[in-house]
C-alpha cells in the first residue's frame, strides 16, 4: 500500500486583510476504502478503513469537525472558506477508522 498521510494544508500566501474571507486547500494520501469492494484476485472483501473526521483549528479554536464515511474518493482534496481575523497557525488534522491521525498546518498572515 502506498504511504498514508502526508497531508498538504495551504491558504494564501500573501498577508490578507483582516475580516476578508479566505480559502483553504487540503490534500491527504489515503486509501478511503468503504467496506464494500471486493479484491478481483479473491473475491474477498476489502475492509473498512478511512477517513473518519477532519477538524480545523485557527488560533487554537476548533473552527470545524466533519464526520466523514467510506463514500468521499481515495487521496481526498477538501476546501473551506473561513475568515480571516487575526495572524496565526491553521491546523487541519485528519482521523481515521483505524485511530491513526495525521496534521499539517500553515500561518495565516493578517494585515
Amino acid at each position: 500500500m502506498a504511504k498514508m498521510g502526508k497531508p498538504k494544508v495551504r491558504g494564501p500566501r500573501k498577508p490578507v486583510a483582516k475580516g476578508s474571507i479566505v480559502q483553504v486547500k487540503t490534500l491527504i494520501k489515503h486509501p478511503m476504502e468503504s467496506g464494500l469492494r471486493k479484491n478481483r484476485a479473491t473475491g474477498e472483501t476489502i475492509p473498512a478503513h478511512h477517513v473518519s473526521k477532519v477538524e480545523v483549528e485557527y488560533l487554537g479554536n476548533k473552527i470545524i469537525s466533519a464526520d466523514w464515511t467510506g463514500g468521499v474518493s481515495k487521496n481526498p482534496f477538501y476546501a473551506f472558506k473561513m475568515k480571516a481575523t487575526a495572524s496565526g497557525p491553521v491546523k487541519v488534522t485528519w482521523s481515521d477508522n483505524k485511530g491513526e491521525s495525521w496534521s499539517g498546518s500553515f500561518n495565516l498572515k493578517v494585515k
